[in-house]
């Protein structure tokens, strides 16, 4: 055993003894953690930019509006409600459980894991932490080596605002995912690829460690022919402001493809055109507002989907590239090939292929043909397609006229379904993911179900059904002698 799995397992048995000691669970414990990420934000700020810059070339509004200020919103939501999500509600008991008492007690799942990854690398390191920490649990972060200066940032400086006895970074590739995977924990949180994903869910079947998986996928947006000038430009500059603007698209919540009718198709790239350089200038990469491409390997990736023969001639807007920044400009391409790579897998950068289809209602059927996505866009004022869209297809999350704005709302979960993800979070949706609702019934000696203890005979059969269906009626007549049962059994 190598030195690093040594000092490893040091450090989780103290953590475990932190958690079975009780002192994670103390709510001075997570209001002290909680306030240690609004103070490491505070003083680090700027550092923290900086790195989002050097990691992904994102411009500090993007930054801030994608990472840091979401942050600082989550957590001053956890430290406002903290006491509410702590305490235990009252679970309601049928009339017939006289003098006895339920309730719902949240309590930690103990020590947990978080594995982020490398596109939003502060964003999604701390929601997840900071859901762990209020829901009372020990945690070990692993940020991911693809973003090596956000990475640092949290390896050397996060640990001065915990604890450290109770909450770890570890900085590493690969391998040291793969030798925490071994490891037992009572949660793992993931978020990156489907392929990783199946990775860490395998590893933690040995130990029948619960998961949440945050995956993503193909996410349609259906745009709708709208009449009116106005929506038409909204509906486009959102669509424009979701596929390009977060990450350059390297956003599992990012618009993957546009479905439109044929008839509307040629009028949305035109304007798509118009809106694109109103909204990254004539030079894109002149205009600091579009990310770069993480590295070489995922800038060759998309080089590829681009230059694949079958695709090329589908491009009608941008192309363009430079692979010693690692910049794609915004790219719109109509109806590159439906079998080809790049409507197969996940682009996961600014490339936006446009298909077309004789009528909107069409794209049902197309998107129920494939992997449950993150999330459907749907931009329409049409009630009854709405309403099919609901009701027909299969999602993570269904907005209507707008995109990836669901990822800011504490309100609503968070979360895919099927090959998108398993279970969700954000707001107390974060504090409920990280724990467990342990059921207390408290009973009187007073009253009891007599009935329910052997002997067995008709009379208590009777008093079974009517107390199942609370009838309380037919309870009162059954043992008033008033209601005798007609049935009859021969299981001999």
């Amino acid at each position: 055993m190598d030195k690093f799995m040594i000092d490893l397992e040091t450090d989780l048995e103290v953590m475990r003894e932190c958690c079975r000691s009780g002192k994670t669970k103390e709510a001075s414990w997570r209001r002290s953690q909680l306030k240690g990420l609004q103070t490491f934000l505070k003083e680090n700020e700027v550092e923290i930019l900086r790195a989002l810059r050097e990691d992904l070339g994102k411009h500090y509004v993007e930054a801030f509006r994608d990472e840091v200020g979401l942050i600082k919103k989550s957590l001053n939501l956890a430290l406002k409600d903290l006491q509410k999500w702590m305490s235990s509600r009252e679970a309601k008991l049928p009339m017939i459980a006289l003098l006895s008492h339920a309730e719902l007690v949240p309590e930690p799942l103990g020590l947990v894991l978080v594995i982020s990854p490398w596109n939003f690398p502060l964003a999604l390191s701390l929601e997840p932490l900071l859901g762990a920490i209020a829901a009372g649990n020990a945690v070990v972060l692993k940020p991911s080596e693809m973003a090596p200066a956000c990475s640092s940032l949290l390896f050397n400086t996060l640990p001065n605002y915990l604890d450290n006895e109770t909450i770890k970074v570890i900085e590493g590739g690969p391998a040291v995912g793969e030798q925490l995977l071994l490891k037992k924990w009572d949660k793992i949180f993931f978020t990156g690829s489907a392929r990783v994903g199946r990775i860490v869910m395998s590893a933690a079947a040995k130990h029948l460690t619960p998961v949440t998986l945050e995956l993503g996928g193909k996410c349609p947006a259906v745009l709708d022919s709208l009449s009116w000038s106005w929506d038409k430009e909204v509906a486009v500059n959102r669509i424009i402001g979701a596929k390009y603007g977060s990450c350059a698209g390297q956003a599992c919540i990012s618009v993957d493809y546009l479905l439109v009718e044929k008839a509307f198709s040629s009028a949305v790239v035109e304007l798509m055109k118009v809106l694109i350089k109103k909204m990254y200038r004539d030079n894109p990469l002149e205009s600091q507002s579009v990310g770069r491409i993480v590295n070489k390997h995922h800038f060759l990736r998309l080089k590829n989907l681009l230059t694949d023969k079958m695709v090329k001639d589908s491009i009608v807007y941008g192309g363009s590239m430079d692979e010693d920044s690692l910049f794609i400009e915004p790219t719109i391409l109509v109806d590159p090939p439906r079998d080809s790579t790049i409507m197969t897998e996940e682009i996961f950068g600014p490339l936006l292929p446009i298909i077309t289809l004789d009528k909107i209602e069409d794209s049902i059927d197309f998107i129920n043909a494939r992997p449950k996505p993150l999330a459907i866009y749907a931009f329409t004022k049409n009630e009854a397609f709405r309403r099919r869209m609901v009701s027909q297809t299969s999602s993570g999350a269904v907005v209507f006229n707008d995109a990836i704005i669901q990822y800011a709302a504490d309100t609503i979960p968070f979360g895919g379904i099927g090959e998108s993800g398993i279970g969700n979070y954000h707001g107390k949706f974060s504090f409920d993911t990280f724990s467990h609702y342990k059921a207390v019934v408290r009973r009187s000696f007073l009253t009891d179900f007599w009935f329910r203890f052997p002997p067995w005979n008709n009379y208590k059969l009777e008093l079974f059904e009517t107390a199942y269906n609370y009838d309380y009626f037919g309870m009162l007549l059954v043992i008033l002698g008033l209601k005798r049962s007609r049935r009859r059994f021969d299981v001999r």
